[in-house]
């Protein structure tokens, strides 16, 4: 069955970095859109980024965009999230996600920017 198990989170200062893993199996990688959903404390979902079949292309939200980039390794089924210059308010649980509707889903890993 299809599984995205997610990797990396943590505790991290603010200014620190992170590196989140997702590795996937179940269903044909490369044939999806891959990207990255969190929720914070008592806040709803926020996409953060999507990442191309191919890697190619990438697009953020706007609270993100030049501090994360998503990438993408399709021979080996992983998808990633480098997080730089990371803020208070990136606090959340964050979901791997892909699919043409984004119906699969991973468990979430706690990310924690604290000082």
């Amino acid at each position: 069955q299809v599984q995205l198990v997610e990797s990396g989170g943590g505790l991290v200062q603010p200014g620190g970095s992170l590196r989140l893993t997702c590795t996937a199996s179940g269903f044909i990688f490369r044939r999806y859109v891959m990207g990255w959903v969190r929720q914070a404390p008592g806040k709803g979902l926020e996409w953060v980024s999507n990442n191309s079949e191919d890697g190619n292309t990438e697009t953020y939200a706007d609270s993100v965009n030049g501090r994360f980039t998503i990438s993408r390794d399709n021979s080996a089924n992983t998808l990633y999230l480098q997080m730089n210059s990371l803020k208070f308010e990136d606090t959340a649980s964050y979901f791997c996600v892909g699919g043409n509707w984004y119906e699969f889903w991973g468990q979430g890993i706690q990310v924690t920017v604290s000082s």
